[in-house]
């Protein structure tokens, strides 16, 4: 098979001879049974940790966490594309709504709708500028990078309208579910579903086999039909929206927010560590790397700043140890083991 013919079927997923190489089943069932085993070991959490309104905070944002590492998941494990603005985005979404419900007066649901409407664009436009540019993974990290520490310094010098250092308190929903202690986990881990099955059917569509070609191989993808440019954009819509309205919905549960909420080291780090351990491309890798993370997090509340130290370790032993993610590594394990012949098998007389 000529060179050409090979990059045609890494990135496809598909033989130049016919047939299919992608062995993912496409059926509802396989999608829809993961996620609903998911939301079931979830909704039991406030059974042991309800009585606590500290520790359902901390579950809400480690639910939040795993919204963040979808959204980024369709961006960067779909497409290869590295947003480091994560943080930046769903603060779009954050301090989007709530600006829009406090000061300009709209209905949550409005707000965060626009909210999200925003951060999508935001993140379309970024997606854009690097495709027309052809930046590559580092520099559309450097570009995105940019554009949160921009944001960061934009909030603190918008102090009258979004509260500068002192953080912006939103009074919109005080009054309401969104305060108390247990419904806001469950409306988190309503989105949190939401998004994953919004993923896992975007992975069975045109686009998942869109998505896997140009991230496997641009070339190829284009000779198979592909329109890169577009299919970048269309990922880092969704994910960004993913972000956004993640962020929003955080923010109006939280009833606080302030830069250091969506901060690049407070997001963006915690995010890419999540996404690393649990598999990054995978449907459910990045709830086991929020769950995970979330109790390794609370673990190393005192070490202060110097947990960002032990993210950074955590990552170099990551790639060098399980450089696919624990889902991934997994799946594979199995696999060879169910394939593998039975070396030990008794052989049959001969008649």
């Amino acid at each position: 098979m000529s060179d050409r013919g090979d990059r045609f079927t890494r990135a496809t997923g598909t033989s130049v001879i016919g047939g299919a190489e992608e062995h993912q089943s496409r059926s509802l069932r396989s999608l829809l049974v993961p996620i609903a085993l998911v939301a079931v070991a979830l909704a039991l959490v406030p059974l042991w940790l309800g009585d606590s309104g500290v520790m359902m905070g901390v579950a809400v944002l480690g639910l939040t966490f795993a919204c963040y590492a979808v959204g980024f998941n369709v961006i960067f494990g779909s497409t290869g594309q590295l947003f480091l603005c994560v943080g930046a985005l769903a603060g779009i979404g954050g301090y989007g709504g709530a600006v829009l419900a406090d000061t300009v007066g709209l209905p949550i649901i409005l707000s965060i709708l626009l909210a999200t409407l925003a951060a999508s664009l935001t993140g379309g436009l970024l997606s854009w500028v690097a495709v027309r540019r052809s930046l590559g993974v580092i520099f559309t990290g450097i570009v995105t990078l940019i554009f949160a520490l921009s944001f960061e310094n934009l909030l603190l010098g918008l102090g009258e309208v979004t509260g500068g250092d002192a953080g912006f308190v939103i009074q919109s929903g005080a009054d309401t579910f969104l305060r108390e202690n247990i419904p806001p986990y469950y409306l988190m881990l309503a989105v949190v579903v939401l998004f994953l099955g919004v993923y896992g059917l975007l992975r069975r569509s045109h686009f998942g086999w869109a998505f896997r070609a140009l991230r496997d191989d641009e070339v190829a993808a284009e000779l198979a039909g592909v329109d890169v440019a577009r299919y970048r954009v269309y990922a880092a819509l969704i994910g960004s929206a993913m972000l956004g309205m993640a962020g929003a919905t955080y923010a109006f549960t939280e009833g606080r927010i302030s830069p250091t909420t969506f901060g690049f080291a407070e997001v963006d780090v915690v995010v890419i560590v999540m996404l690393a351990f649990g598999g990054i491309g995978t449907l459910l890798g990045p709830i086991l790397g929020a769950v995970t993370f979330t109790i390794v997090d609370e673990v190393l509340i005192e070490f202060g700043q110097l947990k960002l130290v032990v993210y950074g370790t955590l990552v170099v032993l990551l790639f060098l140890f399980l450089p696919r993610g624990v889902i991934p590594t997994l799946g594979s394990f199995f696999e060879k083991r169910r394939d593998r012949p039975e070396e030990n098998r008794a052989p049959t007389p001969e008649a």
